[in-house]
Formats: structure tokens, C-alpha cells, sequence
């Protein structure tokens, strides 16, 4: 018999799992380092999980209580003018276009912070939870549409492509240690990436109105941004003073507000500092040593936090702020549903109920398990290390749990207090059937029926095998 060089992992069911004629395809990496501001994201987003919630029960309850008044109170105006100029704001809209700002700051940072030096810099790894995340994107969508094509609940269809990270990684929490890091690192890549086209799809399809002025007030802002990032400039408070006078302009030009942090977000610099700001520690550490004063502490301290990126410095000053208040606010002021004898009696019919429950349950689990499954099988990319395919499965349902995003567009895409109240009803049963569905799965097909094993941590990964990589590269 013919002797195999490439060993005996090769031949058998561990590391590698054999498609089809030709090298075998790996299927998983060993891998398993997950970065500790990686990790400090998890912590706080799986946090965030129980006061949202807490926050979502609140809301239920006080909007189900005869007289308690929930909407009266969302809806009570609040007046800012100065001089001739004046604008009014609710409650609810101030949590939903001002708070949730904060929200989406977070959101941008992470987004920029993963794809220039975190775990998104890496093409094979990234590639599948992408992928996964397109299909859990483009699914849904479709799905809600087949319920409800014409009319204008039709414009719902953003509602069910969005997944709540908080939700998911806590949820992944109650796990504790049979949960990987790589598993939450892996989904939260996925919730990213999803996060990504459900901004993307409300800059672009629920917006109305648009004011030109405004926009080239918008465009030149950004421009300041740009300017300041390309001119290294570490100081967060130009950033954040520029940063609310983008919100401004946004809120005027008919986008939303929210938007401005997006962009704020992907655009405050990440790249690590000059070598020479540490030497600066050092003289002015060695300074204020030798005569401790006002001005020689200031710049001491001043010298420390230019050491630091200013991504990561307002990730870390903003992200307790946006999961541990701004999120559960949120909640608070929108998931207050009447539920009712003939509100559930309604929504029990409702094409619009009906189609946001499918789609993110079905849509999200099919959608993201068949695009993840094709790259893997045309060995486009690897799952990192003690990720399994029934770990994805799984995963890919609780994907449906699309609860802060999904309420934020409910209320861009619905005038009509009905469809918001069938909307909002769909997506808090579709997001519950999504979490304990997600969840027996995840500890069924990821602990009990494995269906990829794990890489042999003694082995380093080898590059994946297919159509459009080159065998030789192994």
C-alpha cells in the first residue's frame, strides 16, 4: 500500500473533514487566542443582556397597566429653542435619535476597530461568518416580503435582518465555560457584520425627505474628520465637538441622526500611536517625579493617554455608557406593547406578525447555516478553533433574535400605530421562539451531535482548499 505523506490526521475523522476528491479541506483552525479588548466587548455586551431584559419586562408591564400612562409619558414634547430657531422632540425620539447615537458610536468603533487590527484582519476567518451574515441579511428580507409584498406594511421588510448582540452573547453567557470564547467572538463577528448592512439599509431605504444644504454640511464635517485622522491627531475632544455637529446637520438633512455616530465611529482613528509619544512618557514621568506640580502632572497624563488609540479610549469610556444605560433605555421606551385579548387576537393574523416571526427564525437560521455551509464546502474560509458546525447551526438561530435594531426600524418603516403594534409583536415572540430554539440547538448539535470535530491543537491550520485557492499555497 501506498504510503501517505500527509500523515495520519489526514486520513482520519479528527482535524479534517474530506469534500470531494482532492487535498483535504479543514474545516476548523487551532486557533484559539482571543484578544483581551475582544474580550472586554463580550463581557460588557453579555452584561447589557439582563438590564435590557429587565428593561423590556418594565416596558411590557407598565403598558399593559389600565391608566399607568406609558405613552403619554414616550410621547411628552420636549422644546429646545435658541434665538428664532426651535425643535421639538418627545421622549421616545430623544432615546431613539439622540441616546441611541452613543449606540451606534459603539457600534462603528468596534466595526473599525475589528477590521483594521482585530479579529476581522484575517480573510479565512472572517469569510464565513460574513457570508453567514449576507444570507441572514438577504433571507429574511425575502421571506417577509412573500408574506407581505405589496402595500405599505411592504416596508417592514428591514425589520427581521438585524441581530441584537447584546441578546445574543447574553444568552451565550448562561453557557459559562461549555461556550468557548472563539463561539461568542465568532457570532459576535457575525452580529458585526450584520450590524453593517442594517445601518446600511436604513441610510439608504428609510430615509425620506432629504435637505441638500444640510448634506453638504454633512459632507464637509466629514471631511473635517478625515482630515483630523490623516493629521494623527489623538485629542478625543475635537473628535466628539466635530462628532456633535455632524449629529446636527444629519438630524437636518433627513437622514438619521444616528448615522452621524456610525461615522463617527468608523472614522476616529485605531492605529497605535508614534514610538515617540512613549518617550514623552518618560521625560514627563521623570519630571513630575522629581517635582510634582500642576502643569508637570497635566502633561504626565496628557503624555499617558496619547499612548493609547483614541478608538480605544472612547470604546472604553462610551461602551459602558451605550450597554449598560442607552440600551436598556431604549427597551424601555419601545418595547411597550398592548397585549390584550384583541391585540393578540390581531396580530395572530397579521401578515405582518406572521412574516417577522418567520423570517427571523427561519430566515435567520437557514439563511445564514446554507451561506456559512457553501463557503466552508468551497473551502473559502475556516471556523477558528473549538467551533463546530452544529455550533453554527445553533448560532444561526439565536442570529434571530433581533430585538434593538428591529424595534428601531419598526418605527422608521411604520407610521401607522397597527402595523407598529403587529411589527413589534412579531418581532418580541420571533426574537423569544429564536432564543430558547437557538439555544436547545447550540447545546444539542454543538455538545451532543457534533458535526465537525475540532482542530488538533498540536497541528497548525492549514489553508483551506477550493475552487479559488491555490493547493500549492499548503
Amino acid at each position: 500500500m501506498a504510503s501517505d505523506d500527509r500523515g495520519p490526521a489526514a486520513n482520519s475523522a479528527g482535524p479534517g473533514l474530506s469534500i470531494g476528491p482532492g487535498p483535504t479541506t479543514r474545516l476548523t483552525s487551532s486557533r484559539t487566542s482571543v484578544s483581551p479588548r475582544a474580550l472586554q466587548f463580550l463581557s460588557k455586551e453579555s452584561g447589557s443582556a439582563g438590564l435590557l431584559l429587565t428593561a423590556t419586562v418594565l416596558a411590557l408591564v407598565w403598558a399593559n397597566v389600565p391608566g399607568a400612562g406609558y405613552d403619554s409619558f414616550w410621547h411628552t414634547d420636549v422644546v429646545l429653542q435658541i434665538g428664532s430657531w426651535s425643535t421639538a422632540l418627545d421622549f421616545q425620539h430623544i432615546v431613539n435619535d439622540a441616546a441611541m447615537a452613543i449606540f451606534f458610536l459603539v457600534v462603528g468603533l468596534e466595526i473599525s476597530r475589528e477590521v483594521t487590527v482585530g479579529e476581522l484582519t484575517d480573510r479565512r476567518t472572517v469569510i464565513i461568518p460574513v457570508l453567514g451574515a449576507i444570507g441572514g441579511l438577504v433571507l429574511p428580507a425575502l421571506i417577509y416580503l412573500a408574506f407581505q409584498p405589496t402595500g405599505p406594511a411592504a416596508a417592514g421588510w428591514g425589520i427581521p435582518i438585524s441581530t441584537d448582540t447584546a441578546f445574543l452573547l447574553g444568552i451565550l453567557a448562561l453557557f459559562g465555560p461549555r461556550c468557548p470564547d472563539q463561539i461568542r467572538l465568532f457570532l459576535l463577528t457575525l452580529a458585526i457584520v450584520d450590524d453593517i448592512g442594517a445601518i446600511t439599509v436604513m441610510a439608504i431605504f428609510y430615509t425620506d425627505d432629504v435637505s441638500v444644504p444640510a448634506l453638504g454640511v454633512v459632507a464637509a464635517l466629514v471631511a473635517v474628520l478625515v482630515f483630523m485622522r490623516w493629521a494623527r491627531m489623538w485629542k478625543l475632544r475635537p473628535y466628539i465637538l466635530v462628532g456633535i455637529a455632524l449629529w446636527c446637520a444629519v438630524f437636518e438633512s433627513g437622514l438619521h441622526p444616528t448615522l452621524a455616530g456610525v461615522i463617527l465611529g468608523l472614522i476616529i482613528p485605531t492605529a497605535a500611536v508614534e514610538p515617540e509619544q512613549r518617550e514623552r512618557v518618560r521625560a514627563y514621568g521623570r519630571l513630575a517625579i522629581q517635582r510634582a506640580d500642576a502643569t508637570r502632572a497635566r502633561l504626565a497624563s496628557a503624555a499617558v493617554r496619547a499612548t493609547v488609540p483614541a478608538n480605544e479610549r472612547l470604546q472604553d469610556a462610551l461602551h459602558p455608557v451605550s450597554a449598560l444605560v442607552v440600551v436598556p433605555l431604549f427597551g424601555l421606551a419601545n418595547a411597550g406593547v398592548v397585549l390584550n385579548a384583541d391585540a393578540l387576537s390581531a396580530a395572530s393574523s397579521s401578515s405582518v406578525t406572521i412574516g417577522i416571526i418567520v423570517a427571523l427564525v427561519v430566515g435567520n437560521g437557514v439563511g445564514i447555516s446554507i451561506a456559512a455551509g457553501l463557503a466552508l464546502k468551497f473551502g473559502l474560509g475556516y471556523l477558528p478553533g473549538q467551533v463546530r458546525y452544529g455550533h453554527l447551526i445553533g448560532g444561526a438561530v439565536l442570529a434571530g433574535i433581533g430585538f434593538t435594531i428591529s424595534l428601531f426600524i419598526t418605527d422608521l418603516a411604520f407610521d401607522d400605530p397597527t402595523l407598529q403594534q403587529d411589527a413589534k409583536i412579531g418581532v418580541l415572540v420571533g426574537s423569544a421562539i429564536a432564543a430558547i430554539l437557538g439555544s436547545v440547538l447550540l447545546r444539542y448539535l454543538g455538545e451532543r451531535l457534533p458535526l465537525c470535530s475540532l482542530a488538533d491543537a498540536d497541528n497548525p491550520p492549514s489553508l483551506p482548499v477550493g475552487p479559488w485557492i491555490d493547493p500549492t499555497l499548503r
